[in-house]
């Protein structure tokens, strides 16, 4: 079906499309290495490229290489971690504690991405009434950075167990401005096969077709009875 639309890609660019969504993964554990300043431009440049709401590029990225300063985040966030760990009980918490939860002190660089709901001004098209979607904008952002990063082979890891306010602090980032993710790159040893958490017995994936509707909320979806209903 592919092949017969006007703008689709080749069979094999689609391929390597897929692939790359499929294999990008959360990752933690990091081996040395100096990125490039022209990889670290393409990867922004993929970020940049993604879609906002009423064109507003919402987003901001900070580039963190000073050690002192990623020591007193990953301190920060091991300190958080604890106090985390306190909502688990059992062997949930025994898994929790084990858990490799950042390698701020072992990737390459450390990438804090903002969002700034005002950019855009009194211009503010699709926001009246979801104003939220700015910060769903940046997230599309962070996302093309992600899967550019596994095409070029680097692993990024999105460290959430932190105060955004003292990080906020930390780097400076004005009251107006929200802080939506803190990003590790770098070179890895291995991309694993599948996410760490499914991997470690945390979570397993949820059933594509548990998760899916027909027409409202409830109404289980079947792809044979679709297709069936869609002819004429």
């Amino acid at each position: 079906m592919a092949d017969k639309l006007k703008e689709a890609y080749a069979a094999k660019q689609r391929a390597a499309i897929y692939r790359v969504i499929h294999e990008r993964r959360d990752v933690r554990h990091f081996i040395p290495y100096d990125i490039p300043e022209d990889l670290l431009q393409r990867l922004l440049q993929a970020a940049h490229a993604a879609p906002s709401v009423g064109f507003m590029q919402p987003w901001d990225f900070i580039i963190i290489r000073d050690l002192l300063t990623r020591g007193k985040i990953r301190d920060h966030v091991q300190a958080e971690k604890g106090k985390a760990g306190r909502h688990y009980e059992r062997d949930d918490a025994a898994l929790y504690q084990r858990l490799k939860i950042e390698g701020i002190m072992d990737c390459s660089i450390l990438l804090a991405v903002t969002c700034d709901p005002e950019r855009a001004g009194k211009k503010n098209l699709g926001r009246v009434t979801m104003p939220q979607t700015a910060q769903f904008s940046v997230c599309t952002a962070i996302q093309n950075f992600w899967l550019a990063a596994r095409a070029e082979g680097l692993g990024v890891g999105w460290v959430s167990i932190l105060d955004p306010h003292w990080l906020k602090a930390l780097l400076k980032i004005p009251k107006s401005i929200e802080l939506i993710a803190l990003l590790c790159i770098g070179a890895t040893a291995n991309f694993p096969k599948d996410p760490l958490l499914q991997t470690v017995g945390w979570r397993s994936r949820e059933s594509l077709e548990n998760l899916t509707h027909a027409e409202h909320w409830g109404r289980p979806y079947s792809r044979r009875t679709h297709q069936k209903r869609g002819k004429l």
